[in-house]
């Protein structure tokens, strides 16, 4: 009987756990009570402004950290904690629990949204292209480029922006490698090339440091895809995730939001005109 009794509780205990797993949120409602009692999250950054940046009092900022602070303080989680990673690490080290979340620029793939559990977008960056003022050829697009047979666009070797203009028909002898943003930036200013293409903030930086009034950005490029990042969270900690949605969304209906990334160089337009299913989704 002793025996029975005991082979009883086992199978009561086991009944236990499949119903408590069955219930939807019953595991991982308990992870943002779990953070307001530590008081704070731990995030992975990769110290890469304006994305994220550690100053050198250790004071963690940059626009994906600003925004995790303020959206876990109205959680109830009194500040974040930042652990500097590389890239390809941050997944591998939520996983592991070494860190709660990751705020750091990791922009969504399908691969890495199989892996975590995505925010709403929180930055996005789209393509830009640095031409002379007045735009005289007139591009909005790659396309515009590959069908004007006398233009040059200047890109970086293997880049995101060489392979968009070579897919859009930019003949090969018409892509002119470029080693880095200021070349790029003065072969434009001399007319070698008629156009530059870099990311949005990277020819915004240029464009800042340059001081040209005789330069113009194209942005964003019409038909070039949009890079966005979330929050990862991990698998299993969706109700976390989707409470810090609640609040993001919030400040994005407010303004709130738009005050946090711009000053940093970010588009609010930008994060709100898609979604995480849309890019989680694209090929």
């Amino acid at each position: 009987m002793k025996k029975l009794g005991i082979l009883a509780g086992v199978a009561g205990l086991a009944l236990t756990a499949v119903l408590a797993a069955s219930i939807p949120g019953s595991a991982d409602d308990s992870k943002l009570e779990q953070l307001k009692g530590q008081g704070f999250a731990r995030v992975a950054i990769a110290n890469e402004p304006p994305y994220t940046a550690v100053a050198a009092d250790g004071k963690v900022s940059g626009a994906a950290p600003d925004v995790a602070r303020e959206i876990f303080k109205r959680l109830g989680v009194a500040d974040i904690v930042a652990s500097i990673s590389e890239y390809g690490a941050m997944i591998p080290g939520l996983k592991a629990g070494r860190f709660d979340v990751v705020t750091a620029g990791l922009f969504m793939k399908p691969e890495r949204c199989a892996a975590v559990a995505y925010s709403e977008p929180v930055l996005c960056d789209a393509e830009a292209m640095l031409v002379k003022k007045g735009n005289p050829k007139g591009f909005k697009s790659y396309e515009d480029v590959a069908k004007d047979t006398s233009a040059t666009i200047g890109a970086p070797g293997g880049g995101t922006e060489e392979k968009l203009a070579l897919n859009a028909g930019v003949p090969r002898e018409r892509v002119i490698v470029v080693p880095d943003g200021q070349s790029g930036l003065k072969m434009v200013q001399d007319g070698r090339i008629d156009a530059y293409s870099l990311p949005v903030l990277s020819i915004n930086d240029l464009m800042k440091k340059a001081n040209d009034p005789n330069l113009e950005v194209i942005a964003p490029v019409q038909g070039a895809p949009v890079y966005c990042d979330g929050a990862a969270f991990n698998k299993g900690d969706e109700a976390l995730r989707d409470a810090f949605d609640v609040e993001l969304a919030k400040m994005k209906k407010s303004g709130e939001f738009a005050k946090i990334i711009e000053p940093y160089g970010f588009s609010a337009a930008a994060a709100m005109s898609t979604t995480r299913d849309k890019l989680c989704s694209a090929k």
